[in-house]
Order: C-alpha cells, then structure tokens, then sequence
C-alpha cells in the first residue's frame, strides 16, 4: 500500500507483493515524497480547513512515513497512525517519526486493504489514502473499509488519478517528438491489465465523489493540486527524473518500439550531453486529485 505517482507506479507488480524488496525502494519513495512536498503542503492545508482539529489520523498506505511527517507537522495535536502492510516500510516510518521528533504521538498498524484496519484503538477523524485504492481488487470495498474506521464527521481523503506527469520538451531534437504522449499510452494499457489481474477485481466506474456516496460518505470537495518545478532543476529533481524514465524503459521495453528505446537510452546515457543527466530543459510538472467524503454525524 505504499504510496504512488499516477505517472508511474513504482511496485510495477504491486499485487505480486512477494517479489517485492520494499527497503529497495525506501530511497526512491522517500525521496520522491520530499519532492512532491510542495503539493502534499498544499493539499494538507486545504484538507485542514474540512478538519481543523483531528484527534487522530490514519496514513492508510502509508509507506516510509514521509507524508504522516507532514500531517504531524500540519496538525501539531493530532496522534498519527501509519498503516502499511509492509513491515521494512512501517519500520522506517517509525524511524522518520522519532528522527522528527514526532515518536510520541505516532503509531503503525500493519494493514492490507481493505480488511486489516480495525486494530485501531478509537475511530479516526482524517483518514489519507493516496494512490492505494487503485492497488486492490475491489475499490468500492476498499473505500468502504476506510470509511468505517472513520469517527462521525470524520473525513476520508482520496488521492486517485491527475494529469499524467511531464517531463520533458515535446521534441527532444532527436528521436520522434511526442515520446511522453506514446509512454502514456502505453502505460494506460499496462495499468487496465493489472487492475484485472487484481485478486477480487471488480469494475467500476472511477467516479470517486460516486464511490464515496457509496461507502456512505457526503462528497465533501475535489480539488487537483499542482507541482510545478521548472528547469533548471535541482540535483534530487533530476534524480528523480532520471529515475523515473529509467523505471519506465525498464517496464515498457517490450512495447515502445525500436526508434523509442533508441532515444530513451539516449535520455539515461550519463556520457550524453542531450541526456537527462545533463540537459538544462528538463521539469517536473503534475497534477494530482484529492477527493473527500465526510461521515455523516446521525
């Protein structure tokens, strides 16, 4: 249940879990939350103004513990309870928490969506799921299980789909322009194949204000939140995307075709002066959507 990037999903084969070395990937998830945090900021501030005041936040997904860092910060008197059903991941989030001061208040419960919540010791006023939902099977029971860990008037958060992310210039000046367009395509396609191969999978419509009326929440807001980094980045940003375009020659190289990966092992030549690690027109830019719902007080 570690948190994703609508442009890329970093498990590849999240529900093969047994394949994966979740303290392999503490570095990337870490880094890439500090980058994101702008965003995250953002989004926390708003979420704040639907629950000034929560007693207690589940980080549902929750991953190294980066973002509950933030919701520590951004609720000061709030206890935060990380869940993840990785134990190398809940283990870091403990270290973050006390590296930050925040041990006290903070928590871990090892939780597979959508059962594995209900070790939680009194109901939960924010509950934070950020592209977790879309790993299971049944979506609509995921978020139903979510919104039953909620106290009345309590608030679900949903981070689920945006605008795919953008990197780079249309035309590189060499190779077909338009490259991030055809890596979407082909991502859409990989992302429908492995929800069906989901265990449990349902097909629903992705209308999310819709699933939540359906868990029994009030829809409560959508807003889509903006990260705007532009050239030239700084040296973790460029990391970033460097990784990320090397993750995704490594996931679609059977599907781009031969003038494709010819020009993404251009981009991840550290030796090329027109490759990501030295070119100056390089960016982040990505939109991410946060749907709430509230738990009705009657």
């Amino acid at each position: 249940m570690a948190h994703q990037h609508q442009h890329i999903h970093e498990h590849a084969d999240a529900h093969d879990r047994g394949d994966i070395d979740f303290g392999k990937m503490i570095p990337m998830l870490e880094g890439q939350a500090q980058l994101f945090a702008p965003l995250y900021a953002d989004a926390l501030a708003w979420l704040s103004q639907q629950q000034p005041e929560p007693g207690l936040i589940v980080d549902a997904g929750s991953g190294p513990g980066i973002i509950s860092g933030f919701f520590a910060e951004t609720f000061p008197e709030a206890r935060i309870v990380a869940a993840d059903s990785s134990p190398a991941l809940l283990e870091r989030a403990r270290e973050n928490a006390e590296r930050l001061g925040n041990a006290d208040r903070f928590s871990t419960v090892e939780a597979e969506l959508p059962e594995g919540l209900g070790e939680l010791e009194y109901p939960a006023d924010l509950v934070w799921s950020s592209r977790a939902v879309h790993h299971v099977g049944d979506q609509r029971a995921a978020l139903t299980a979510l919104a039953a860990v909620l106290a009345p008037g309590g608030t679900l958060a949903v981070m689920e789909g945006g605008l795919p992310e953008r990197n780079l210039p249309r035309d590189l000046g060499f190779g077909r322009p338009g490259l991030e367009t055809r890596m979407d395509a082909i991502e859409q396609s990989w992302f429908s194949e492995m929800r069906t191969t989901l265990p449990g999978h349902v097909r629903e419509t992705e209308d999310w204000p819709a699933l939540l009326t359906a868990a029994g929440l009030r829809p409560s807001g959508t807003r889509s939140f903006l990260l705007d980094l532009p050239a030239p980045l700084t040296d973790e940003a460029r990391a970033y995307v460097i990784g990320v375009f090397d993750r995704r020659r490594t996931m679609f190289a059977d599907e781009l075709d031969a003038d494709d990966r010819a020009t993404l092992d251009r981009l991840l030549d550290p030796d090329d002066k027109a490759g990501l690690h030295h070119r100056p027109d390089i960016f982040v830019l990505s939109a991410l959507t946060l749907y709430t719902g509230t738990k009705p007080e009657d």
